[in-house]
């Protein structure tokens, strides 16, 4: 039997292998945990984090997907911010549903093209 986290190690690693970041096209890497929600513009070529965004300083009360959904607007108005237009989504292993749906809905509606 495959464990949860086995099998999203194993979808991380087949998506990995086809997308890859520039410093035009950054790779946006979702992350989230049971509370929190991060996401980061990667460029891969020169291994560096050109952009961040987390749910760390948001203390609001709404739901996990409401505040994923300000996430993505926020990333998205920093990678504007820095000249970023297109990105790469990487869903990193997660179903594109709930959280990670909302944060790229989010981004898309805020200027990201991806």
């Amino acid at each position: 039997m495959i464990s949860k986290i086995d099998r999203r190690n194993k979808i991380k690693a087949r998506i990995r292998g086809k997308i890859s970041g520039t410093a035009e096209r950054p790779r946006m890497t979702v992350f989230r945990s049971n509370k929190q929600i991060y996401v980061q513009l990667i460029d891969d070529l020169a291994g560096r984090t050109l952009v961040a965004a987390s749910s760390r300083g948001i203390d609001q009360k709404a739901t996990k997907c409401e505040i994923a959904a300000l996430v993505g607007a926020a990333v998205a108005a920093k990678a504007l911010e820095a000249g970023i237009t297109e990105v790469v989504f990487d869903r990193n292993g997660y179903l594109f549903h709930g959280r990670v749906k909302s944060l790229a809905d989010a981004a898309r509606g805020a200027g990201l093209k991806f």
